[in-house]
């Protein structure tokens, strides 16, 4: 059984997958607490129904795109084994979305890690990142983001990410620091410019 916040198909909004058919599925449970997080309803596991992984996936499977992206809140809290299994069988790749603070448990196909100061990722989640995405609140944020860089695997694809209440004024910084360090591409939270879940 898993606390759902909700559950929902649309767009894959940032990083590699932009733009990509797949369905979400927002799991209550944090304890990283960021600042700036959007979905802060989503911290209290016990706020949020419980579903079992048969009945999420069976949801899922309703629609076309086999890509599901298991997020929060802090999903990895929650062991996503038998959550990874059912979607398998229903032919999704599995992705996760995570502050890569607490071991993954789970046959997951892409990890995308976006570490945060408030607790730091685990090693061994590091070395697991598909995708390494920094979302980038002030100008110290880079060098922090480089440190990351620094623990990843060489074929990790690297991501910066302006946070949105700052976009205007974070996406020129960021800019010019891809230009100087083009290992790392820009990531944009295109599904709220589209206006989409």
């Amino acid at each position: 059984m898993y606390p759902v916040m909700e559950h929902f198909y649309t767009l894959q909004g940032e990083g590699l997958y932009t733009g990509n058919a797949a369905y979400f599925i927002r799991l209550g449970g944090c304890d990283v607490g960021c600042v700036w997080c959007d979905v802060k309803e989503s911290w209290d596991a016990a706020a949020h129904p419980l579903m079992t992984n048969v009945e999420i996936a069976q949801i899922a499977a309703a629609h076309e795109g086999r890509i599901a992206v298991i997020t929060g809140g802090e999903p990895a809290m929650h062991d996503l084994a038998p959550l990874c299994d059912v979607l398998h069988e229903a032919g999704f790749r599995v992705h996760i979305e995570t502050s890569g603070a607490h071991p993954l448990r789970g046959d997951v196909d892409f990890v995308t890690l976006s570490p945060k100061k408030f607790k730091a990722p685990l090693d061994e989640c590091l070395a697991k990142a598909d995708e390494l995405k920094v979302v980038v609140y002030h100008r110290s944020d880079l060098e922090w983001a480089e440190q990351h860089a620094a623990k990843v695997r060489p074929e990790c694809r690297l991501y910066l990410q302006p946070e949105w209440s700052k976009r205007d004024a974070i996406t020129p910084l960021l800019t010019d620091h891809i230009k100087l360090h083009p290992r790392w591409q820009l990531s944009l939270q295109t599904h709220k410019y589209i206006n989409i879940p």
